[in-house]
């Protein structure tokens, strides 16, 4: 999901809510605490997705065709606060996953608020098909951990690579949130995708707030994903708005899952 246009944090955009007025990119994801806002058992965690207007979250198969420059930003902004990343196997292989923080200034402002310049990138997979050839694993500077219960050989990757390795009764989003706090003082997690991903997450209760691009564009229907897939939810999961902004005619819209609803 990384784009190739360099994201810019000074992008202005217009508030709608909670107050009408103006604010940039860079401004929006300096007012963050995520990482204030841990768990003791596991990172708070965000999720961040783009949707056509007809509710796609993909166009022929991937998603940078919906995007924009304000979206851009925002989705390097929101790198820029966490400890970690986590994307499903699927998303790593159709983005081509490079490095998470290239760009030197965010990973000086990323050293100066206490975080390590590169955030850690999180992988989970049962059958261990992990794309070691992406350029994620192929650059020094990337950090990553994978969970899963096939044991995987990750010495080919030129990245710095942890494997944890966990029985399969134990292989689950939870376990690997717990682990994460708890080995890796990962306090703020940024899930990017996919649609599956996302939806075992909110299953096992484990999404805090979710971060979602509204894209002035329609996709027509066809095969593309929306932005959860899998089992229906027992019930609905309540959302509380926390922002709307607007650029360009896409909106940019921040929820908080409402809990003991």
């Amino acid at each position: 999901m990384t784009p190739p246009q360099r994201a810019n944090p000074h992008l202005e955009l217009r508030r709608l809510l909670p107050d009408a007025g103006t604010t940039t990119v860079g401004e929006l994801a300096g007012s963050l605490n995520l990482i204030g806002r841990a768990h003791k058992d596991r990172p708070y965690t965000i999720v961040n997705f783009i949707a056509s207007a007809d509710g796609r979250a993909a166009f022929q198969g991937r998603s940078g065709q919906l995007g924009d420059a304000a979206d851009r930003a925002l989705f390097h902004g929101l790198r820029e606060r966490v400890d970690a990343v986590f994307a499903g196997t699927g998303t790593l292989r159709t983005e081509r996953y490079g490095r998470l923080v290239r760009d030197p200034e965010r990973r000086q402002r990323r050293a100066a608020s206490g975080l390590n310049p590169e955030p850690l990138a999180c992988v989970i997979t049962r059958r261990g098909e992990v794309p070691l050839d992406i350029p994620l694993f192929t650059d020094p500077e990337s950090r990553a951990v994978i969970f899963s219960s096939v044991e995987l050989d990750v010495s080919t990757a030129a990245a710095h690579v942890d494997f944890v390795r966990l029985d399969p009764g134990q292989l689950t989003l939870t376990t690997m949130m717990r682990r994460l706090r708890a080995d890796y003082d990962v306090r703020a997690l940024l899930c990017e995708g996919g649609p599956t991903v996302f939806g075992g997450l909110l299953h096992e209760g484990l999404v805090d707030e979710l971060f979602l691009t509204l894209a002035p564009k329609l996709a027509g229907g066809g095969a593309d994903p929306t932005v959860t897939s899998g089992p229906t939810l027992p019930e609905l999961a309540p959302l509380e708005l926390v922002w709307v902004l607007e650029q360009g005619s896409s909106l940019f819209l921040r929820y908080a899952l409402r809990r003991g609803s």
